[in-house]
């Protein structure tokens, strides 16, 4: 797959363990192949970020496991239950990926899809006020 790296999301990822480099560079694969136009950059001083007409998802390597920050307002649907933290949150969900395990990337995918979806329609927020008008 070909696409426009960030060299700070390389350095993000690069100063990894072994094993959190696996995984983040799988997620980076499949928001990339979710949609070719989808930007890299880096927020909060040093969080790799990917962006489309607003944020998608965010990554954050902790002691145990990466975070995949799943910037949706709670409207993307989550039909194998990959979601593991943040069900209630209004702005972001988490999808928590711990040495080992297997990336549901068919699932991924298609959330990724779902949000980017959302924000070329104008955002989860405009989308949420329009359901809650109808």
């Amino acid at each position: 797959m070909s696409y426009v790296a960030d060299p700070r999301v390389d350095a993000y990822i690069d100063a990894l363990p072994e094993w959190q480099q696996a995984i983040c560079r799988q997620v980076r694969d499949l928001v990339h192949e979710a949609d070719p136009e989808v930007e890299e950059t880096i927020k909060r001083t040093v969080r790799p970020y990917f962006v489309l007409e607003g944020n998608i998802c965010a990554l954050l390597a902790a002691k145990t496991h990466v975070n995949v920050f799943l910037y949706d307002g709670a409207i993307v649907a989550d039909p194998h239950g990959i979601i593991t933290a943040g069900h209630d949150n209004k702005t972001a969900r988490t999808v928590a990926f711990r040495e080992g395990e297997t990336i549901n990337a068919p699932a991924l995918i298609a959330m990724f899809r779902e949000i980017i979806a959302n924000n070329r329609a104008g955002g989860w927020r405009k989308i949420k006020r329009d359901q809650q008008r109808d």
